[in-house]
Order: C-alpha cells, then structure tokens, then sequence
C-alpha cells in the first residue's frame, strides 16, 4: 500500500504545482500565462500638438499594433476637435502595420486654449483609444518679413475678408496712393492694433531708394511718421551706370521687424548712402516702429574674409560698400539679421558676401564670403528675401561667379568657392559656414554665359510626408535657365561633372526663365515666369509634378512675378500677381483653378490705375488690403464699400 500512497502524493504535489504555475484556484496569485485573444493597441506619434489658427497643417500619424495575430480592419473615430478645427480624414479604416496621417487645420475664429483629441478605434467587440492634447493659438495679422515668413512661402492664411466672391471689379479696387519720395523696390511691411501717433491703428511701412522710411495709417492714408537714414551732408548713391537699381540706390531690401524688440517694437532696414567727399557707405538701422526713432547708432557694414580672390589684400577679401548694394530681403533669425549683397550690374571686383549682425546691440557676429578665392558670386535673388529653414540652416540661391569644380574629401569645392549654387548656410554657434550644396553639372558653363541661378529666390518648404509617413525636408528654387531644383535640406546633391542624379528632384523645360520666387499653397508651387504663364505644380508623395497642372491665361513680361497667396487657412484661396507694364496690372486668381477673377484693367475709366511697373515688386495682402509698391508710392487695394 506505501508505493500506491507514495504515487498519490506524486501526482497531487504535480497537481498542486501545475495549479501555482496556472496561477489557477490560489487566491492573491494572477495569471502568467498571456491571453491567445487576438487584439490590437492604438497609438498616435505625438502625445501633445500645437495647432496655429490659419496656419499650415499639422499631422497626426495614427497606427494599430496587432496582438496574438490580429488581422482584422479597425473603424477609427475621433472626439474632442475645438470648434473650427478641422481634421481631415475624420473617420478613417484602419489596418495593423500601415497607419493614416491625419491632418488638423484651424481657422482664425478657432477656439483658443486646450482641448484633448481623442482617436477611437473598434473592431467587432474590441474597443481601444489614444489622444493627443492640442493647444490651438490665435495670432493677429503682421507682414514683419519678405514673403510673410522666413521660409519665404509667400502664403498669407490669415486673410479673413477678401475671398474669391467679393474681389471682383464691381466691389474691390484701388483705394488710395500712398505717396512717398522714390522708388519702392522693398515689399511693404505691416503692423495691426499698434498704437503711434496717439492712436490704435493698423501700419504699413514703406522704404524708398531716396534712404526714406514712412509708416501710414492703412486705414486712412495718413501718414503717421517719416524717417530719413541719410547722415549729414549725404545723398542717396547714384546707380553705378547700373539700371537694375536706378537712378538711385538708397534703401533696396525689404526691411524686417520684431515687434518685441526695443520699447514698441524695431524695424530694421539697410541704407546706401554717399558722402560730400564721395565715399559710399552701407548702414544698419534700428527705428522704433511707432515713430521712426534710431534706436541704436547706425552700425557701418565693414567685413574682411579669408581669401585671395576679388579685391584681397595680404590673405583677406576686403569689403567695399560702394561695389555692393543690399538687395535681398532681411532675415531676422534667433536674434541675428542676415545681410546678402549684390553687385552693380557684374562691375568687377566683387564677391558673395553674408553677414550676421546682433539685433540688440547692431554689432557684426558673423560672416562668409562664397567665393573668397575667386570673383563674383553675389546673392541677387531678384530682391527675394533670404531664406531659412526651423532649425538654423539658410538657404540662397548664389549667382553666376567661380566655383571649384576640384573637390576634396568631403565633396566640397577645394578652394571654397561656391558660385552658381543653391547654398545651405549654417548659422550654428553665430558662425557662417557653408553646410552643404548643389551645383548644375554644367554650373561652370552657365556662369561664364552669365544663365546662372542666383536670378531667383529660394523658398524653404514646409515638412512633407509621403505616401508611408516618412517626413521630407525639401526646398525649391530656380534660375535663368528655367530648370527647377527641388533638393533635399539635409542631403543637397553637391556637385558631379556626369549628372545631378544625387539631386532630390529636377524638372526642366516647364517654365521659362525665373527673375522672381514662386508662393507654395496647399502642397501646391507657383511660378510665374518671364514671358510665362502662372503656373500651378501640384505636390504629391512629397514630390513636386512633372509638368504643370494649371496655368493663368495671360502671361507675365519681363521680370515675370513673384506671386501671393491670401487665404482664411485653406479657404478662399486668391493667388496675386503683378505684371510689369505700364500701367502696371495687379492680378487675381482663384488658387484651384486660376481662373482670373480680377484685374485693374477691368474697372471703367482707369479707376484702378496706379502707374507705372516696378519690376521686382511683390503684392503683400493682408488684412483685407493689398499693397504694391510702384516707382514713386505704394497702391492700395481693398474692398470699395
């Protein structure tokens, strides 16, 4: 009977231990043994987002992770949107291993504050949710830069009262002159709610090459203030027997402001001036935006290189104001103003020089010369502003001048010379240097045949997904050849003499030769070249068409245009242009279709001509009025009543 209660005792100890392995019948023990159910986890890339009403998209990626085999199809929904925020899609199907971007736009009259956004997913009986905490903001409409941002897009989401019902010629038109004492070759600026002159009131800011600087009431066409850069016994400079800047050159680039800057904010602009002893000088300025006060004194631009090209003494290129003018549009960037400089005409010695200059003490930090051992090279860019990226990085497009087509280790040019290239300037630890590049295979014959790139302005895209979620950092730019490049911010292609293989993308013969930048709205890029229709290239998987979409009716004259977009976000989108003629022409199309929906032609009687072209000059709309600069004022536009 032993051995039989010895096997009993056996397999009840087997027994016992098989229940503690099971977890099963001992109380305070849990299951180790995972469920065989098949079942899904919902997960979002972000668990906080925030959201800027009429502007740019932001995306949400969602995905399923299958559990024990799951393979099933997953409904998702979301709750929690604040009012006028939009989620495109708002229901979606789901399957594990291939998520759904979803994008959220938010409109000018969108909540403010915080909200939770909650994606919810079901699959039969199987329920499972993931959120996402927005912060929508609200912004006021400013134009403080080039373009409206330092990407230099060109798009306007913050334009709540013209839409593509109300501009037509029965009830939009010109609504005043503004009248100032030289050219505007500068895009107008503008300020709203800010209080000078005794009063709140809505700004625009004018700058003329006479070295003037005027603020007005947008509203009324007063003039709040006026401010002469010019130093004593000074004169604007003459024009160098020079036409692209003539008869005389004073203040050129657009200017930029930082309305936290100083006690009510700073505008910063640049001046070319001549003295009674005939010496040039280039100045910084620093004025108070609501009454034209110099803030800091002037700061004169003086700048040497290491370097044996044009213009060198004893190792070091030298920098002289009176071969330079400042052309390309200020960028204010992590408390720095960049300064791009351009020759006259291509009169010998010159180089391509950017600089850095603190904007709270005026005082130089940095600058790069991009072609330090050889000539020429200038950043031109038909007055476009100079480019930059979210994280630090410029981008300009340099004009025809020597590059070494010798390369070292790294793929750059051995002599450091740059010329005819689209430029990834790093500004990291206040220092200029040059972080990447592209060159054409035939960049060296287009600058010695003077069909270089440096015509045209670059534009800095914003973060592009394709079709498997994969973010692009791209940025687009052409030149007098009409090629557009489109290269990849973090791996530009460089320089090879066989082919441009290593470039992101390259489009030929689709438009004609650029003198201009073109707008990006809704992942869609416009140009409008010379002798050219505005056309339309619709971005898709983060690459740009092969060939336009849609084109304008009537073409653009020489310079061709840079184009604007107005839209309340995505909404009533209007492109704008303007055609160098005179009179001149100022253009609107509705952006999905560019149907011409006014021009100011159409209105009787001449009622809405404002002169003469000017060639450069780029319609900055906002706020319900659109401003052109002319040779001798700034035209007005808006709503006839």
């Amino acid at each position: 009977m032993r051995p039989l209660m010895r096997f009993d005792w056996q397999v009840r100890l087997r027994g016992a231990c098989s229940l503690l392995l099971l977890g099963i019948g001992m109380p305070g023990l849990a299951a180790t043994v995972p469920d065989a159910t098949p079942n899904f986890t919902l997960e979002t890339n972000v668990k906080s987002l925030t959201v800027t009403a009429a502007g740019v998209a932001e995306w949400v990626t969602v995905s399923a992770t299958a559990v024990s085999g799951f393979n099933g199809s997953i409904t998702v929904t979301m709750s929690g949107l604040p009012g006028n925020v939009t989620a495109s899609p708002e229901s979606f199907v789901l399957k594990p291993g291939k998520p759904q971007l979803v994008s959220l736009v938010a409109n000018l009259r969108a909540d403010e504050g915080n909200a939770a956004l909650e994606f919810k997913g079901v699959s039969g009986h199987l329920s499972h949710t993931a959120s996402v905490a927005l912060d929508v903001k609200v912004v006021e409409p400013d134009a403080v830069t080039f373009h409206y941002d330092i990407g230099r897009t060109g798009w306007n989401p913050h334009e709540t009262t013209l839409t593509t019902a109300n501009v037509n010629a029965a009830d939009f038109g010109l609504l005043r002159i503004l009248s100032v004492d030289g050219s505007v070759d500068a895009q107008p600026l503008y300020l709203s709610k800010l209080t000078a002159g005794g009063k709140v009131r809505n700004v625009v800011y004018a700058v003329t090459e006479n070295d003037s600087v005027y603020a007005f009431d947008a509203d009324t066409g007063a003039q709040v203030w006026k401010h002469s850069v010019l130093g004593t016994n000074e004169q604007p400079s003459d024009d160098h027997g020079c036409g692209q800047i003539s008869p005389q050159i004073g203040i050129t680039s657009t200017p930029v402001i930082d309305r936290g800057a100083g006690p009510h904010g700073t505008i910063f602009v640049v001046g070319m001036t001549l003295d009674g002893s005939g010496g040039y000088h280039q100045r910084l300025h620093a004025l108070d935006v609501t009454t034209g006060a110099e803030l800091h004194t002037p700061t004169e631009i003086r700048a040497s290189y290491p370097g044996n090209g044009a213009n060198s003494s004893n190792g070091r290129v030298i920098f002289d104001p009176g071969q330079y003018a400042e052309r390309a549009g200020l960028l204010l960037l992590n408390g720095v103003i960049y300064l791009g400089w351009t020759s006259h005409c291509d009169q010998d010695p010159y180089t391509g020089w950017l600089m850095g200059y603190s904007e709270s003490t005026l005082q130089q930090t940095s600058v790069i010369d991009l072609t330090p051992n050889g000539s020429e090279g200038s950043i031109w860019m038909a007055g476009s502003g100079i480019a930059a990226g979210p994280f630090g990085s410029i981008f300009v497009l340099d004009a025809n001048g020597t590059f070494d087509a010798t390369l070292n280790a790294r793929g750059f040019p051995v002599s450091s010379d740059f010329g005819n290239g689209f430029i990834n300037v790093s500004t990291a630890n206040n220092k200029l240097a040059v972080a990447d590049y592209f060159e054409d295979l035939n960049t060296v014959s287009e600058s010695n045949s003077d069909t270089d790139l440096g015509s045209g302005g670059a534009l800095v895209l914003p973060d592009l997904k394709d079709d498997s979620g994969r973010v692009h950092q791209l940025a687009i730019g052409a030149g007098k050849t009409g090629n557009m490049y489109i290269v990849d911010r973090d791996n530009m292609g460089k320089f090879n003499p066989n082919n441009d293989n290593a470039i992101y993308e390259e489009i030929d013969g689709q438009i004609g030769g650029v003198f201009s930048m073109p707008a990006f709205f809704n992942n869609t890029i416009y140009y409008a070249a010379v002798s050219d229709n505005l056309k339309t290239f619709p971005i898709r998987n983060a690459r740009l068409a092969t060939s336009p979409a849609m084109q304008s009716a009537n073409s653009f004259p020489y310079p061709g245009a840079t184009p604007s977009v107005s839209a309340n976000g995505t909404a009533n989108a209007i492109v704008w242009a303007v055609e160098n003629n005179s009179p001149a022409v100022l253009d609107a199309y509705s952006a999905s279709n560019l149907e011409e929906i006014y021009n100011s032609n159409q209105a009787p009687n001449g009622r809405d001509n404002f002169g003469s072209g000017n060639k450069f000059i780029t319609p900055m709309v906002i706020d319900g009025k659109v401003l052109v600069g002319t040779p001798n004022s700034v035209a007005v536009f808006g709503l006839l009543k």
